[in-house]
């Protein structure tokens, strides 16, 4: 059950120190294996760094493994010993770990804490008591790969991402007087798009990691990133599950698109079927923004961007989906009018009749510019594009609040925290 905040207080919370763990470098540092929108670019990206913890996380994928999950898996243990006795990870013990990674381009520095959260915290209704929400639907076979890597290790490579939702700013704060005096971090990894990831333990022991662990668990800690993950911990039986905690201003949400193969109409005539369903279709109009591909604009909040093609060159309708029924409406609540849910309901649902767990649709995420849904369409290795606007994080967080289910995959956020970084101890209770 929840302890008590170290530094005095009555208050219970969720979230602990580290007790032990392995720090990771520029070896081992990764992105998120649901960050490729394409099994291929993993096998890519660990083909180019065969040390890294995406090898470990997705077994199947490395080059020359088995193909399934399941006959890969014991190389998964075998890469992970083989790590930890090249001396490419390094033990730290009953610790926090401050972590900040920061944009070159922008000079953005977004700060977080590493801990352990207690997996019997985890809420998904308002019903059911627990200090971190998680309301987004998951794939089950995702989950239950997750749930097998957890029990064969032992280990958590990848962390769930946590929005702090009462003392979020005080630990920002917290968090960067901490950085402005820390010296040199303990760990730094240059990630693949150009961001900086640092990492500084700080041992239990200090009244700094007290005053963090009090902050990080001072109130509801919502899922932002590792549903999946958040899952597998309570499905595997460990007690606490690795994350990283941080401010809701610390993020932001990039756009999460979709792309559909397959498409059982010709393009043209599901326009059509738009219409007929009450959409208004109007050819997209490029705004020259910077990045933005003439072929499939950037969608504005309340309108989806679809591409596809019908015998020639490939089309940008604008579609703005009609709202939910006045009776939808009642039980969708604010979830209901989002642009991911219409384009789950209408476009998906009713004119496809595909679920939102079908193989045939692709979710890409905002690390992927529109440039690459075009493409994909166009290369005919997709069949229709829908680009969407990116919720925002007040959004992502009232609607969490309000206990309400968010759509499967409709928030991508910004900056990642990398895998392979910080690898921390998880056995399942006795």
């Amino acid at each position: 059950m929840s302890a008590q905040v170290e530094s005095g207080s009555d208050a219970p919370t969720a979230v602990h120190p580290i007790a032990s763990a392995w720090l990771g470098s520029e070896r081992t540092g990764a992105k998120n294996y649901d960050e490729f929108a394409d099994d291929a670019e993993i096998t890519e990206a660990i083909r180019r760094r065969p040390e890294s913890a995406l090898a470990v996380e997705m077994p199947h994928r490395a080059p020359d493994s088995p193909e399934t999950f399941d006959a890969a898996l014991p190389l998964a243990r075998t890469r992970l010993q083989a790590l930890e006795r090249s001396g490419a990870l390094r033990p730290v013990s009953d610790a926090v770990l401050v972590y900040r990674v920061t944009d070159p381009t922008t000079g953005r520095a977004g700060l977080g804490l590493w801990a352990m959260v207690d997996t019997d915290q985890i809420s998904t209704s308002a019903d059911e008591p627990g200090l971190v929400i998680r309301n987004e639907d998951v794939f089950a076979a995702k989950v239950a790969e997750r749930v097998q890597l957890l029990r064969t290790l032992g280990r958590a490579l990848s962390p769930v991402l946590l929005i702090q939702t009462q003392t979020g700013a005080e630990l920002g704060a917290e968090l960067a007087r901490f950085v402005e005096r820390a010296g040199a971090p303990a760990v730094s990894d240059n990630a693949e798009d150009g961001t900086v990831h640092e990492i500084w333990p700080v041992p239990a022991a200090d009244p700094v990691a007290a005053r963090l662990l009090a902050l990080a668990g001072g109130g509801a800690l919502v899922v932002a990133d590792g549903n999946h993950r958040s899952l597998a911990a309570q499905q595997s039986g460990i007690p606490r599950f690795l994350a990283v905690i941080t401010a809701a201003d610390a993020l932001t949400i990039a756009p999460y698109h979709r792309l559909v193969r397959a498409l059982p109409m010709p393009y043209d005539e599901l326009l059509g079927a738009l219409q007929a369903a009450g959409a208004t279709v109007t050819d997209a109009q490029a705004t020259g923004a910077a990045g933005e591909d003439p072929r499939l604009p950037d969608p504005a909040p309340g309108t989806v961007v679809l591409y596809g093609r019908s015998g020639g060159p490939g089309r940008a309708a604008a579609v703005r989906l009609p709202p939910p029924t006045p009776a939808d409406a009642e039980t969708a609540g604010a979830v209901g009018n989002l642009d991911h849910s219409r384009v789950e309901e209408v476009i998906l649902g009713q004119l496809l009749r595909l679920d939102p767990g079908d193989k045939r649709i692709t979710y890409v995420g905002g690390s992927y510019p529109t440039s690459y849904l075009a493409d994909q369409v166009d290369s005919g290795a997709a069949d229709l594009a829908i680009a969407i606007a990116p919720v925002s994080v007040e959004q992502f967080v009232a609607v969490n609040l309000e206990r309400e289910q968010m759509p499967r995959k409709s928030t991508w956020f910004v900056p990642k925290a990398r895998a392979g970084l910080v690898i921390a101890e998880v056995s399942p209770a006795d």
